[in-house]
C-alpha cells in the first residue's frame, strides 16, 4: 500500500454515514500518523428526489434491505433495484483511484471490479459467523427487519436452530429489551453495519454472552490491508 491509502466507503443508503464512518475509521487509524488514510462516501441513494426514492422502496413480498438516508430515516428497499445501481456505482468507483471499496452492508451481491479490492462486509462477517457457530451451542442472530430472517436462514446451514431478533438500527428499536429474546445463547451476531458500539454495549448489558459486531469485524480487516 502507499505511503497514502484512500478508502471508498460505499453506502446502499445516503451519505454521509455520520452514524457508522467516523467510528470506523478511528478503529482503523489507531495508532496510525495523521494523513495515513484517506476516504470518500458514496451513497447508492444519493441525489434522488423523493419519486426516485419511492420507486426504490421494497413491497410486500420482496426481498429487502433496510437503509438510513441523509436525514436520518430509515428506507427499506428492494434488493434486487439497489443491488443494481450499487453495481453501476461501483464500476464508477473503479475508476477513481482508490486502494480500497469498503462496502457498508453485509447482505449485497456484487460484480467483481477490474481496478479495485473490495472488502465485502457481507462475505467477512458471513465467513466469520461460519467459523465461529461451528462450536456454538446456540447461536443468536440480529438483524434489522423481520423479513430477513428468512434470507438469512436460506444463506447459512448451522449444526443447530439459531435464534432470530429485529431490530433496526435506524427505527428507534431498544437493542438491549429486543435482546433479552435470546438469552441461553453462546455467541451472539449484531448482522448490520448500521448497529454501533453503543447499541453494541446496550445488548451485551442485557445479554451474557459474546457479542460480535459487524462493522468492528470490518473496520479491523481494513486496518491490516493498510
Amino acid at each position: 500500500m502507499p505511503s497514502t491509502s484512500k478508502i471508498a466507503f460505499v453506502t446502499i443508503g445516503q451519505t454521509p454515514r455520520i452514524d457508522v464512518v467516523p467510528e470506523m475509521m478511528t478503529e482503523i487509524c489507531i495508532g496510525l500518523p495523521e494523513g495515513r488514510v484517506e476516504f470518500r462516501e458514496f451513497g447508492v441513494l444519493d441525489g434522488l428526489n423523493l419519486a426516485e426514492l419511492d420507486a426504490m422502496r421494497a413491497v410486500d413480498g420482496e426481498h429487502s434491505f433496510a437503509t438510513r438516508l441523509k436525514s436520518g430515516q430509515e428506507i427499506v428497499t428492494s434488493k434486487a433495484r439497489t443491488e443494481e445501481k450499487l453495481n453501476v456505482l461501483l464500476g464508477q468507483i473503479d475508476k477513481q483511484g482508490f486502494d480500497l471499496v469498503v462496502l457498508l452492508c453485509t447482505g449485497t451481491a456484487i460484480d467483481p471490479l477490474e481496478n479495485t479490492l473490495v472488502v465485502e462486509a457481507q462475505r467477512i462477517v458471513d465467513s466469520t459467523v461460519e467459523a465461529l457457530a461451528a462450536s456454538s451451542r446456540k447461536l443468536g442472530v440480529i438483524l434489522p427487519l423481520e423479513r430477513q430472517v428468512k434470507d438469512f436462514a436460506d444463506r447459512h446451514v448451522f449444526s443447530g436452530e439459531p435464534k432470530f431478533v429485529a431490530a433496526s438500527p435506524y427505527a428507534g428499536d431498544d437493542m438491549g429489551e429486543r435482546a433479552k429474546t435470546l438469552e441461553g445463547c453462546d455467541l451472539i451476531v449484531m448482522h448490520c453495519m448500521g448497529y454501533s458500539a453503543g447499541m453494541l454495549d446496550e445488548v451485551r448489558r442485557a445479554v451474557d454472552a459474546p457479542v460480535l459486531l459487524s462493522r468492528r469485524v470490518v473496520a479491523g480487516v481494513v486496518r491490516q490491508m493498510i
